[in-house]
């Protein structure tokens, strides 16, 4: 299957994931101090990033005009939509740093080099980060899928506050709404400086 348009998508026809409990040990863990490779040519190590960090997964991004993973990638619940999701990101990064996000990166399995073209393509303001390895999600046991003998993450998404995971949105549907809800539970919810959070 060819996937023409990659951002119109009517989510009424998308199989919805469900909340199959994958991601409840994630809040209140420290992040690993594994470094990945980003988009802009860094490396990045979350667990040394002061401040408060979101972090969106997704399984993987498709190119216009190429053949899918699998011809059923659209019935696969939470697979389709990371350009979606990803987009939505990019459009509200502004206005996520004006709520208190220090930083913003997406996460996946694909190649640095994949996720470096696609960065370019859709002018993301923001790193993406290689975990070709599955280092990162291993260390975290982060929800994934099987596809086509490579391992995906499940679309979730991690308000990190000094290396501690503070919130997770899981499952993620529909993809492009899960940006509007990172914003605005950031809004509702101020990150404490260090100095705050001592006793």
């Amino acid at each position: 299957m060819t996937q023409k348009n990659l951002l119109e998508v009517d989510w009424s026809q998308i199989p919805a994931p469900a909340d199959d409990g994958a991601a409840a040990h994630l809040t209140g863990r420290t992040l690993p101090a594994i470094s990945l490779l980003a988009t802009d040519d860094t490396s990045i190590n979350l667990s040394a990033l002061p401040g408060r960090t979101v972090v969106f997964a997704y399984p993987r991004t498709g190119e216009p005009g190429k053949i899918a993973l699998v011809d059923d990638w659209d019935m696969i619940p939470g697979a389709r939509g990371c350009t979606p999701q990803t987009c939505a990101f990019r459009d509200l990064f502004a206005e996520l740093k004006a709520a208190g996000a220090a930083q913003v990166f997406g996460l996946s399995t694909q190649s640095n080099a994949y996720q470096t073209e696609m960065a370019s393509r859709l002018h993301l303001p923001f790193p993406v980060l290689s975990d070709e390895k599955l280092a990162f999600t291993r260390a975290l046991n982060l929800p994934t899928l099987e596809v086509a003998g490579l391992t995906l993450i499940k679309r979730l998404a991690l308000v990190v506050d000094d290396a501690q995971i503070t919130r997770v949105f899981y499952p993620v549907f529909p993809p492009d709404r899960n940006a509007g809800d990172v914003l605005d539970w950031l809004k509702a919810n101020p990150a404490k400086t260090r100095a705050q959070s001592k006793p």
